[in-house]
């Protein structure tokens, strides 16, 4: 494992670190969390000045070490987040990039980066639970299309997205892990209906997707048919490897700022809160490390990060929660008021150990894949 950087590196650093100084007190407002076609404007505009400048492709032309200090600078000086730029940026735009052929890339590639369009996940299913090799959407091949029939559902940004990256099942007697297919279909396609769905935190960054014999065509196909499930393995492994690195960065502050409060309003002389509050900081930092590890793998291994990212997302999930259950602890009585700093977070957070594939999921990644634990029936 590399911890060290470059001085090319470090150059990179000094150069962004200087460029959002520069940048982020001429931007405008954040926009309401529940209006998101503001929110997309707000996010694609943002995208667009990180294009202007030269920063846009740091997510999949870059080194991973790159990413890393790109991510870590921009969570650090409080820019804004990818947003509904998430999917495009961080998990339909790296497969593409990792798996499209010239002409897909040089189709989708370009807008994303641009802040011009935006991409959604269809991958969960209603029934399917966790286990998303039971998807059951269904896309057979008619001429030059395949025609899809099915539902998707916690749909991240369907909302407000021009394309969606879609797990359809292309051979129903194949086992489960084959006969799947990853398809870019576009959202104004005919057959294709979106139902918001409301949040715990009142947001709506979800839905629900309907899709009635939608013609999609076959060269939107990323990979061969039926080997969808090996290049979703590589979405996920994006999803799961680096993709969150801004949020540590954003957790590390959240810690600091705590201990902040709780040495204002008096809950600091609690000895219990302060070990718990060492014990995140403890945690936040081997979590941080960790990511460095895993970057470190994925510079040596070209660029796709490895099952290591497993066990990051199995236990950044928890100790997000953990630190938020803190926040509520700092807060009191005022955790339950939803215009107090961390507590929408807290909310949000009760989900990180679902998305992105559950714990329980990753366990078993772990198990089979670094432990090399026999399979279970």
């Amino acid at each position: 494992m590399e911890l060290s950087y470059s001085p090319q590196e470090e150059e990179f650093r000094a150069r962004l670190r200087e460029w959002l100084a520069k940048v982020l007190p001429t931007l405008p407002p954040k926009p309401s969390p529940g209006d998101w076609p503001a929110r997309r404007a707000y996010d694609l505009g943002w995208q667009r000045m990180l294009y202007d400048a030269g920063y846009a492709d740091v997510h999949w032309d870059a080194s991973p070490t790159t990413r890393l200090i790109f991510l870590e600078e921009t969570e650090r000086a409080g820019a804004p987040y990818v947003g509904a730029n998430f999917v495009g940026l961080l998990h339909a735009g790296p497969t593409i990039a990792a798996e499209g052929t010239p002409a897909q890339r040089a189709r989708w590639l370009p807008p994303v980066l641009r802040g011009e369009e935006v991409w959604c996940q269809g991958f969960s299913e209603p029934g399917a639970g966790s286990d998303l090799a039971a998807l059951r959407t269904r896309a057979w091949r008619d001429g030059d299309d395949y025609v899809v029939t099915g539902s998707k559902i916690w749909t991240s940004h369907a909302e407000v997205a021009d394309w969606c990256e879609l797990l359809v099942r292309t051979d129903p007697q194949a086992p489960r892990h084959r006969g799947i297919t990853w398809l870019a279909l576009p959202m104004d396609a005919d057959g294709v209906t979106v139902r918001p769905l409301g949040t715990l935190a009142g947001s709506a960054e979800f839905a629900e997707v309907f899709l009635d014999e939608v013609r999609v065509p076959a060269a939107n196909r990323v990979g061969a048919e039926n080997d969808g499930w090996r290049v979703t393995m590589v979405t996920l492994s994006f999803e799961r490897g680096t993709a969150f690195v801004g949020e540590v960065v954003a957790c590390r502050r959240v810690l600091t700022e705590l201990a902040s409060a709780a040495r204002e309003n008096g809950r600091w002389d609690d000895p219990v809160l302060r070990r718990r509050l060492g014990r995140l900081e403890a945690e936040f930092r081997a979590l941080w490390r960790l990511t460095q590890w895993n970057v470190s793998e994925a510079e040596a291994s070209g660029g796709v990060p490895g099952v290591g990212g497993s066990v990051f997302k199995l236990r950044y999930s928890h100790a997000r929660q953990d630190l938020y259950d803190t926040a509520a602890d700092v807060l009191g009585p005022a955790a339950l008021d939803l215009d107090q700093s961390w507590v929408l977070d807290r909310l949000s957070s009760l989900s990180y150990t679902i998305a992105a594939g559950t714990s329980q999921i990753q366990r078993n990644i772990v198990a089979e894949r670094i432990l090399g634990l026999p399979k279970g029936r």
